[in-house]
C-alpha cells in the first residue's frame, strides 16, 4: 500500500507485493515525489519506508530521513541523508521535529513533505529477510504522556465480532499453533486502547505541522492529505492484527484534504477513490503528471465540488505473504461495487465469498453457494477478471 500511495500503481504493476526485502525495486520506483522534484520542487521524506529492510534515501528526496525496516519507538537510528545516526527520544517526536524543520526552511521553491509515521504498528524485530519476529505483536507502545491516556474505558465494537463465520472456509482453515477463530481471538480492549495511546501523538504531530503552515502564512495553498494504509481488525469476523484482508474494516481508509485556497471546510465526498489515485490527483493539482501509466485516477475535480466519472466498481487485491500466520497461503483479488463485493482466493478455489452491502453491511452472510445469487456472482466474476486486466 506504501508503493501504491507513492506511484499510482496497483501492486501486480509496481511489484512491491509484501514487506520482505523489496530494496532494489524500490530504489527504482518512480513516485510522485520524483516527479514533483523533477517539476521544480524541494522535496522532503520524513519517516518508515518499509518497502525491504534498507533506510537509505531514494530517488527524489532533497532531504531524508528514515529508518531501516520496522524501526524502533525509543531512542531509533536514522538514516539522515545517507548517514547513520543515533537520536534520542520518541520517533513519532522526532519524525515531526525534523518535518518542521523542513518545513520551516527558507526556500524559493514551492515543496513537496511525505511524513510516513511508524505508528500505529507494534514495536517487532525485523529479521535480516524483511520478515517480523512477532513475539512481540501486542506491544503497542505509546508515548510515557500518553500511557495512562483512556484508562478504564471500554472500546465500542462492530456488531460482526460475533460473526459465526459460516460460509467463510478461509477463516475457518485449521492453522497449526492457532487457536479456531471466534470471540476469544479478537482484539482485547487494552490491546485496543494502546493503539489509539499511540495515535494520540500522531494527532498532536498533524495539530503541530498545520500550525507551521500557519505561523508561515503556507496554508491557504498547501494541499495537505492526512491517510493511511488498511487498518487493525478490533474482532471483528474473529480477527486483530491480520488486517490484509478484503474486509470492509480493512479496505476502508481514512482520507482528509485540506486546501484553503480550493476546498471548502467541512465537505464530505461520497465518491469512491482508492489509494491509487492520490499520487496522480497530487500530481495534476501541482500542474504535472506520470511520465507513464498509472492505474490511479485523478480525483481533482471532486477537490473543486464537480462531478467525476465513477469510481466503481473497483479492484482489490493483495499477494499472500508469511507476516502473519492467519493470512498466509491467502492471496485474494476481490471486486467492489456500491452494492456488492466478492472475494475470490487464489490458492482456494471454492473458498469464494459474496455479500450484498446493502443489506449485510457487516459481511456476516456469504451468497457465494446461494441459488438466488448465481447470477449476480458470475456477472462479478466475469467483471473481476476485466478489472484484473484493466484496473
Amino acid at each position: 500500500s506504501r508503493a501504491s500511495l507513492l506511484t499510482g500503481q496497483y501492486p501486480h504493476t509496481h511489484g512491491v507485493v509484501d514487506n520482505t526485502d523489496r530494496s532494489p525495486l524500490s530504489h527504482r520506483l518512480v513516485t510522485f515525489p520524483r516527479v514533483l522534484h523533477d517539476a521544480g520542487y524541494e522535496t522532503g521524506y520524513v519517516g518508515k519506508w518499509h518497502m525491504g529492510v534498507d533506510g537509505s534515501p531514494r530517488p527524489g528526496f532533497d532531504d531524508w530521513l528514515s529508518v531501516k525496516g520496522q524501526g524502533s519507538y525509543f531512542d531509533p537510528e536514522f538514516n539522515d541523508n545517507g548517514r547513520v545516526v543515533k537520536a534520542k527520544g520518541y520517533v513519532t517526536d522526532l519524525f515531526t521535529d525534523r518535518a518542521i524543520a523542513f518545513l520551516r526552511k527558507p526556500r524559493t521553491k514551492p515543496f513537496c513533505l511525505y511524513v510516513s509515521h511508524k505508528a500505529v504498528h507494534p514495536d517487532v524485530e525485523q529479521r535480516a529477510d524483511g520478515s517480523l519476529d512477532l513475539t512481540k505483536a501486542a506491544n503497542f507502545t505509546p508515548a510515557p504522556r500518553h500511557a495512562q491516556l483512556y484508562a478504564g474505558a471500554v472500546v465500542p465494537r462492530r456488531l460482526n465480532v460475533m460473526d459465526p463465520l459460516d460460509g467463510k472456509p478461509a477463516l475457518q482453515r485449521e492453522i497449526a499453533g492457532l487457536p479456531p477463530l471466534g470471540l476469544a481471538t479478537g482484539t482485547k480492549d487494552e490491546e485496543v486502547l494502546g493503539r489509539l495511546r499511540m495515535l494520540a501523538a500522531v494527532e498532536e504531530s498533524t495539530g503541530q505541522l498545520l500550525a507551521a503552515l500557519d505561523e508561515m502564512n503556507a496554508a491557504q495553498n498547501t494541499i495537505v492529505v492526512f491517510t493511511s494504509d488498511h487498518g487493525y481488525f478490533y474482532g471483528e469476523h474473529g480477527l486483530s492484527v491480520e488486517r490484509r484482508l478484503a474486509y470492509e474494516e480493512a479496505i476502508r481508509i481514512p482520507l482528509l484534504i485540506r486546501w484553503p485556497a480550493t476546498v471548502k471546510p467541512g465537505v464530505r465526498e461520497s465518491s469512491h477513490v482508492l489509494t491509487v489515485d492520490l499520487a496522480p490527483t497530487l500530481l495534476a493539482a501541482c500542474g504535472t503528471n506520470f511520465p507513464h501509466v498509472v492505474e490511479g485516477r485523478s480525483f481533482v475535480p471532486l477537490l473543486h465540488g464537480q462531478p467525476r466519472e465513477p469510481r466503481t466498481p473497483f479492484l482489490i487485491e493483495h499477494a499472500s505473504d508469511d507476516v502473519f500466520p492467519r493470512t498466509r497461503g491467502l492471496g485474494y483479488d476481490a471486486v467492489r461495487t456500491h452494492r456488492y463485493k466478492l472475494i475470490r482466493y487464489r490458492e482456494h478455489p471454492g473458498f469464494e465469498e459474496l455479500y450484498d452491502l446493502r443489506t449485510d453491511p457487516y459481511e456476516m452472510k456469504n451468497l457465494a453457494r446461494e441459488p438466488a445469487a448465481q447470477a449476480t456472482l458470475h456477472e462479478l466474476e466475469k467483471t473481476l477478471e476485466q478489472l484484473k486486466k484493466h484496473p
